[in-house]
C-alpha cells in the first residue's frame, strides 16, 4: 500500500489559524467539513482566497482539506490564503518567483490594537468638557 502525497502549510491572519492540506486530486476544497462554496459565501473572499491556486495555474490539481479556528469570515479567508501559499512552496519551491511578488508569502501583521485603561478603546479618549 503506497501512501498518498500530501502538502500541509499552516497560515494566520489576525486571530484566525488555518491549517491546509493539499492532496493530489481534481479539485476538491472542504473547509471544516464543509463545502468551500457554502463555508465562504462573500464572492470576494472566494476569490482572495483562490489567488495563489490561480496564480501557480493549480486550481483543479489539488484536492485541499483546512481546517481553520479563530477570527472572523475575512481573517479566516486570509489564513486560508496563506496557509495555500505555503502548502504550495513545499510542493514547489519554484512558486516563490510568482507568489512574491504577489505579497502572498508575508504573514499580514496587523492585528486589533488593545484598549488602554483610561481610555474608552484602543485610542479613543473620554470626552472632554472645558465648562
Amino acid at each position: 500500500m503506497a501512501k498518498s502525497v500530501m502538502y500541509r502549510g499552516t497560515g494566520r491572519r489576525k486571530s484566525a489559524v488555518a491549517r491546509v492540506i493539499l492532496r493530489p486530486g481534481k479539485g476538491a476544497f472542504k473547509v471544516n467539513g464543509r463545502e468551500f462554496v457554502e463555508y465562504i459565501p462573500s464572492a470576494m473572499a472566494r476569490l482572495d482566497v483562490q489567488q495563489p491556486l490561480v496564480l501557480t495555474a493549480n486550481e483543479s490539481t489539488f484536492d485541499i482539506s483546512v481546517n481553520v479556528n479563530g477570527g472572523g469570515l475575512i481573517g479566516q479567508a486570509g489564513a486560508i490564503r496563506h496557509g495555500i501559499t505555503r502548502a504550495l512552496l513545499e510542493v514547489n519551491p519554484e512558486y516563490r518567483k510568482i507568489l512574491k511578488p504577489a505579497g502572498l508569502i508575508t504573514r499580514d501583521p496587523r492585528a486589533k490594537e488593545r484598549k488602554k485603561y483610561g481610555l474608552k478603546g484602543a485610542r479613543r479618549a473620554p470626552q472632554f468638557s472645558k465648562r
